[in-house]
């Protein structure tokens, strides 16, 4: 498709000029930009601009989608215009993370290393509400356990326990390989370090308390220098400190020592040096901040619980939308590791429950049959634990969705405090996160869980309706009303519906294949796994279907076949997506993981070129599904049919288990 030069040129006016991008680059479907200043963007300006199919800002970066196949165009057009450098994705994600605050930095640098060890971390609590259920006296019977009541069950239950708590016994371990990683060091060296501070042979720091007052502390004595022999279990700031002075003394050594010589002397004089360091000064100090910080937390909830689960219960959406609920992560670890349980995960739980239900409230209260279906999904998801969909898609847009989840679950916060409700692990969060509540305290979470159900959906539906009525009037008064989110969101799907819809070039004949017509078009599954809408994606250029209609998969595999008979149109260079195109000129974008761009190709391998025909079931490409979770992105694998595609009448999407080439998942209906 050509490209109007005058709406490259107004995509930059919109972003504030050629002197407002300090650096840009792109990906398969959007321009990344680094602005000098985000103030000066003209979002209306981009919303009218029929190469724009959606914008948003994330983490230092200003994103405008253009969508795949176009985008690549846009950005070499832009860059004649601006007379600027061409950047890499890690040039404008180095200029955007400059751009953030300290605070900001040490929040995506907390993030950086919770989010790939989270697996890990819910499994275990998964299998701990499994223990707890078990274990827990009273659940089933008066006074006593399941295991009490059914001896035969207590093995069983030991074992589970085994499996689940080994990630919190050797949590320091997973700390220090992601965090290492994330410093620039060997990940492996981080392993170590996290094993050296829960080695056997030290006092463990849970029987640290006991020790104390019995006077039996074990203690080292170096020339006269007494360090306590203990070790770090369920502590977060030693091992934290620690791998970034290893990851940097281990830079250090690599640029200065011979490679004949560094075998034998980086590791071992590495981690000799950082795990002296972390016995006699960071561990001390560190544990010490630590467990003031503990004390802190607890003396709040303590003596002010109410007050505690009223702010954190009623703020931690807001958390969600800057980034720093990712911060919680490291003192609900804390807290489980030196209290046996934290009181800020249940609270979480109904946050999600709180945002989920109001964004299904919104279900009674759009009109648009898009929004409302958007509405659905993105509740689903928030009940299930993730919120994103559901905050970004539906509750932030028209603001008093996302107030009214933040009032339910602030009740639901103080009524959890007040009845001092803990959980046992960090698991999944929304209905299921009861499994990891002490059962005992099951009752109290269940009412709360009621209250952040219903408070919100009904004060959302009530203010949504009364708010379409006032409009109503309005209209029919001939009175001139201030657009709301809901009718300029409609306003804003019909302008984007009728002008964006530049005819196919490529297309011989909009639903024409050789002498035979094409009515309906079926797509198979590119991947084995399961299908699931594009509302469930954590990228709100797929999730709000910016680009186009389409489908997501959950893989369960690591394989990328062709869904038709195609054309490759175009390979991504980074490998992880590619466009193929029918025979009647319809295309479709196979983008695997999200924000695997970052990847530059790392784990992906590319079986098809640009220009190649290729049959349905023939292999595409395959990915390392560890390289991509190990590198903290989701796997989930969007297959879009992108906007602009004239002979496009209407697209049907399939959902739940599919397997590739054999399950449909898309029908397009063409034109003609």
């Amino acid at each position: 498709m050509a490209i109007d030069k005058k709406q490259v040129e107004e995509i930059v006016r919109a972003v504030g000029g050629k002197e407002n991008i300090e650096a840009a680059t792109h990906c398969v479907t959007r321009l990344r930009f680094a602005l000098y200043d985000e103030s000066k963007v003209d979002t209306d300006s981009l919303d009218q601009n029929d190469l724009v199919k959606g914008q948003f800002s994330s983490q230092g970066q200003f994103q405008v989608v253009i969508g795949p196949g176009l985008v690549d165009k846009v950005y070499d057009e832009m860059i004649q215009i601006t007379g600027g450098d061409r950047s890499s994705k890690d040039d404008v994600k180095a200029v955007a993370g400059k751009k953030q605050n300290p605070i900001q930095r040490a929040i995506k640098t907390l993030s950086d290393i919770f989010i790939p060890i989270l697996p890990a971390i819910i499994t275990a609590g998964l299998l701990l509400g499994i223990n707890n259920i078990l274990t827990g006296p009273g659940i089933f019977f008066d006074g006593k356990s399941l295991v009490d009541v059914y001896p035969a069950w207590k093995d069983l239950a030991s074992i589970i326990n085994t499996i689940a708590s080994t990630a919190f016994t050797f949590l320091p371990a997973l700390i220090g390989w992601a965090a290492v990683k994330r410093f620039g060091g060997s990940p492996l060296l981080g392993i170590v370090l996290g094993l050296i501070l829960v080695h056997p042979d030290l006092l463990s720091a849970y029987g640290y308390a006991d020790a104390v007052n019995n006077g039996t502390v074990p203690t080292w004595n170096l020339f006269g220098w007494e360090i306590e022999k203990i070790g770090y279990q369920g502590q977060v700031l030693p091992v934290l400190v620690s791998a970034y002075l290893l990851a940097k003394m281990e830079i250090f050594l690599n640029k200065r020592v011979h490679d004949s010589i560094k075998l034998l002397v980086v590791a071992p004089v590495t981690l000799l040096i950082t795990g002296f360091l972390a016995f006699t000064i960071i561990g001390p100090v560190t544990f010490a901040i630590a467990n003031a910080i503990t004390s802190g937390l607890i003396y709040v909830y303590d003596s002010y619980a109410a007050l505690g689960g009223l702010i954190y219960g009623g703020l931690y959406a807001l958390l969600v939308i800057t980034g720093m609920h990712h911060t919680f992560l490291a003192v609900d670890v804390q807290l489980i590791g030196s209290q046996g349980g934290t009181f800020l995960w249940p609270m979480l739980a109904l946050s999600n429950i709180a945002q989920g239900s109001a964004a299904l409230a919104m279900m009674l209260v759009l009109r648009e049959k898009k929004m409302r279906g958007l509405a659905a999904t993105s509740s689903v998801s928030a009940f299930l634990g993730v919120t994103e969909p559901a905050i970004f898609g539906v509750n932030i847009r028209y603001r008093y969705p996302f107030i009214f989840g933040m009032v339910g679950s602030a009740i639901g916060g103080v009524l959890l405090t007040i009845n001092n409700v803990q959980a046992t692990s960090i698991g999944v969060g929304g209905v299921p996160g009861f499994l990891s509540i002490f059962p005992n305290k099951w009752g109290v979470f269940f009412i709360g869980m009621a209250i952040v159900l219903v408070v919100p959906f009904v004060l959302t539906v009530l203010f949504g309706r009364a708010k379409l009525r006032k409009e109503d009037r309005n209209a029919s008064n001939g009175t001139d009303a201030e657009p709301t989110a809901a009718t300029s969101q409609s306003a804003s799907a019909v302008t984007s519906s009728t002008a964006k819809t530049e005819p196919n070039q490529r297309t011989r004949s909009a639903a024409q294949v050789g002498d035979e017509a094409v009515n309906t078009l079926e797509i198979m599954a590119p991947l084995t796994g399961q299908a699931v809408s594009l509302e469930q994606v954590p990228d709100p250029a797929f999730a709000e279907k910016q680009m186009g209609e389409g489908v997501a998969i959950e893989p369960s595999g690591n394989l990328v076949v062709a869904p038709f008979d195609a054309q490759v149109a175009h390979v991504i260079k980074s490998k992880h997506a590619v466009i193929l195109e029918h025979a009647s000129g319809l295309q479709v974008l196979i983008h695997v993981g999200i924000n695997t761009v970052s990847l530059k190709g790392e784990g992906f391998n590319m079986h098809v070129e640009a220009g190649e025909h290729v049959k349905a079931g023939q292999k595409l490409l395959e990915f390392d599904r560890k390289v991509i979770e190990d590198a903290g992105y989701p796997l989930i694998t969007p297959i879009i049919i992108p906007d602009g595609q004239d002979m496009v009448e209407r697209v049907e999407v399939t959902t739940g288990d599919v397997t590739s080439n054999q399950n449909g998942v898309l029908k397009v209906h063409l034109k003609g």
